[in-house]
């Protein structure tokens, strides 16, 4: 896995990634408090709003970032938006309304938007091949993982030391060093028509519908028609076009569930709950980390062994039984054992999300080819976040209205249905040949050559498509 910090370009990329995050999880656990000190009980549905903001900002701007990744100067794109988040982070400490928080909160993460999907479609350029970039997604989680891990052991330290107004400082300098390490970088220029009708055959694979590939090719690029709406339309339609995908939509669900629990209620549990003080808010947010870390660690090594679909939908099991238990210890009076089943159950939780939503990117990247990865990467985000879009209120209203208990449990039962429905739609089997129909294309097409009268027809698409490149537009 560490193998691949020998490429210098996704070396400091990396190191970007990882200040950056440094800095947003001392946000998390400022940002925590700082709901906390401006609506007191109040404070689970204030910062449940907060995250529901950013994600409809996800939601809204992701597609539309997306869709212009490709046409802007990525390096550009990437620097803008760290400078955007940076000013917008240092304007934090001086909140003294609730709304303040809601307005600041929508313009970082309309930032955060732009930038996400654009820094993951670069890394499968950075690096090519499947090991590699397989090592770099695990690399990924980990540098996530210092969002509820790191930072918030570092945060714990400083609180001791300044208020927690001070963490936003320390924000804005994890995202003016990941602006400096993306400037000094030379990064790839995204693939041309060509590149990106070489790799239409991993992108006809993924939208292979139980077996039957659909008629057209996810390769194309639909901005060739100078339709921006287009653009944007085509990575919504690839990914709920193609099994394996809408799977990755409900796992996402699952893990939003439990995530939203963890995020939104962990400050009421720890200050409400069980009594305990401001320093072990990051303590029990840093054991969600440690579980997912260590995941992530093992994870490239159980991924040659085990197929994605595997992995993914046996972890995410684990979610709905973690907030269960949650729920269930909530209904009895705390005691002794209640701080350490909370960090035991929290280690679980993040260990099983880790599991999930760290071979996502393999997943996307089997669906598109070269051209549309910004597209499929943005779609992704965006609809993954509407998932968090709907877990964030509902865990932090019915935390206020009805006590954590029923929270967890309500997200349980949302957790539940996610895995259930991705257990369903993708595919036990998810072969590289496939049996597809072109309706479209006359008889004698080159590409039916031997296909028989309905031009159904099975084949080695990789092979089929350095003979006969589809036509563009298809």
């Amino acid at each position: 896995m560490l193998s691949v910090l020998r490429n210098r370009t996704y070396r400091r990329l990396f190191a970007a990634q990882v200040v950056a995050l440094t800095g947003t999880g001392l946000a998390t656990v400022a940002l925590s408090l700082l709901a906390y000190d401006l609506a007191g009980a109040d404070a689970g549905a204030v910062l449940g709003t907060a995250l529901a903001l950013k994600m409809a900002a996800y939601v809204a701007i992701a597609p539309l970032a997306g869709a212009l990744a490709d046409r802007l100067p990525r390096r550009a794109l990437l620097v803008s938006m760290d400078l955007a988040r940076a000013a917008v982070v240092l304007a934090l400490p001086f909140v003294t309304r609730v709304w303040q928080v809601y307005l600041l909160i929508l313009l970082l993460q309309a930032a955060s938007a732009a930038f996400t999907p654009a820094f993951q479609a670069t890394i499968p350029q950075v690096l090519p091949e499947e090991r590699d970039y397989t090592g770099a997604l695990s690399l990924s989680r980990l540098a996530y993982d210092l969002e509820s891990l790191v930072s918030p052991v570092l945060a714990a330290a400083l609180l001791t030391l300044v208020p927690y107004s001070w963490l936003f400082t320390g924000t804005a300098a994890g995202f003016l060093a990941s602006a400096l390490l993306v400037r000094t970088t030379a990064l790839p220029p995204p693939p041309g028509p060509e590149a990106a009708r070489a790799e239409s055959a991993r992108a006809e694979s993924g939208r292979a519908e139980s077996g039957r590939a659909e008629s057209g090719r996810v390769g194309a690029d639909p901005a060739g028609a100078g339709r921006l709406y287009a653009r944007v339309a085509f990575g919504v339609r690839l990914l709920l076009a193609t099994p394996r995908l809408r799977a990755l939509l409900a796992l996402d669900l699952a893990v939003a569930a439990a995530g939203a629990v963890v995020l939104v209620d962990t400050v009421l549990l720890v200050r409400d709950t069980l009594g305990r003080p401001a320093g072990d808010v990051p303590l029990a947010l840093g054991a969600y980390g440690a579980g997912s870390m260590a995941v992530a660690l093992l994870l490239p090594r159980v991924l040659e062994r085990a197929d994605d679909r595997a992995v993914m939908v046996r972890a995410a099991f684990v979610l709905p039984g973690a907030l269960a238990l949650l729920a269930l210890g909530l209904t009895a009076t705390p005691g002794p054992w209640s701080w350490p089943a909370l960090l035991a159950v929290w280690l679980v939780a993040g260990a099983a999300g880790s599991a999930v939503l760290t071979p996502g990117g393999r997943v996307v990247r089997r669906s598109a080819a070269g051209g549309d990865l910004p597209a499929a990467f943005a779609a992704r985000f965006s609809l993954s976040h509407a998932c968090w879009l709907l877990a964030y209120p509902l865990a932090g209203g019915l935390a206020a209205w009805a006590g954590p208990a029923v929270s967890a449990a309500a997200l349980a039962l949302l957790a539940l249905l996610g895995v259930v429905g991705a257990a369903r739609l993708w595919p036990r089997e998810d072969p590289a040949e496939l049996e597809h129909v072109h309706p479209e294309l006359p008889a004698g097409h080159p590409h039916l050559a031997g296909a028989g009268a309905h031009h159904a027809h099975a084949f080695h698409i990789d092979a089929l498509h350095r003979r006969w490149p589809a036509a563009p537009g298809r």
